[in-house]
């Protein structure tokens, strides 16, 4: 799990350096729009709730959040955003999944196309490495929390398990669950540093550490695209290897 979580934990930092370059309300933004395709109303709304609560943790004014709720619901300015899911491969056959969302869908498969082609890889058709992964719940709680007692509420809350990372802790649940676990960790104060649902490979695909620099390099690229909203693999990182800044 050390090695595959490798990716989580640059996927963290380089969320941290984004913030400062005002990517990440890029992202949140489009996020948001097309989550209040199904209401406004968070409540009622798991996926924009979630949206909202990263736009919160980024700081987002609330001016910005509220234009980015209506053009999504189509009480405010129109916009059409689509979610489009690219399948692929890699460097060394491992399976890359890429979620994005544009208002331009052939600029988006001209940049994903040229991104795996680039780096040695090929796109895919649908359903070609979407068989690999499975949907969950991922909360990453700050490591000055004891473990102990996350262990008891990870144990009581019906979390499927908890890992310890190299800059956190990571709580893993069930899709159906996962609000419920968000709201079981605020009652008991402990704040998160990242929580969303993603998707995870299922059998994995070891890499040494020269095929996993060719891995992360592809990987960053594709996650640094504007229209990417998420990049997924199979690869398993060696745990000796250590990503260049």
């Amino acid at each position: 799990m050390a090695g595959h979580s490798k990716w989580a934990n640059i996927k963290h930092r380089k969320a941290r350096q984004d913030a400062s370059r005002g990517k990440v309300w890029t992202k949140v933004i489009r996020e948001i729009t097309v989550a209040a395709k199904d209401g406004p109303d968070p409540n009622d709304n798991p996926r924009l709730r979630l949206a909202l609560e990263k736009a919160n943790a980024a700081n987002m004014p609330k001016d910005t959040i509220k234009r980015a709720i209506e053009k999504g619901s189509g009480t405010g300015e129109t916009g059409q955003l689509e979610e489009i899911v690219f399948e692929g491969y890699g460097p060394g056959g491992v399976a890359i999944l890429v979620e994005t969302m544009t208002d331009n869908r052939n600029r988006t498969v001209s940049d994903v196309r040229h991104a795996f082609s680039k780096f040695g890889g090929n796109l895919g058709t649908d359903g070609s490495v979407s068989y690999l992964f499975k949907k969950l719940g991922l909360i990453h709680i700050n490591k000055e929390f004891s473990e102990e007692k996350l262990m008891e509420l990870v144990i009581e809350s019906g979390a499927i398990d908890i890992t310890n990372e190299e800059d956190f802790f990571e709580v893993i649940t069930e899709p159906n669950d996962f609000n419920k676990i968000i709201d079981i960790f605020k009652q008991n104060d402990i704040k998160y540093l990242n929580a969303e649902l993603t998707l995870r490979a299922e059998t994995l695909v070891c890499l040494d550490n020269e095929m996993s620099e060719k891995v992360l390099n592809i990987m960053e690229f594709m996650d640094d695209l504007d229209d990417v909203q998420e990049v997924h693999t199979n690869a398993e990182f060696p745990d000796s290897f250590e990503a260049k800044d």
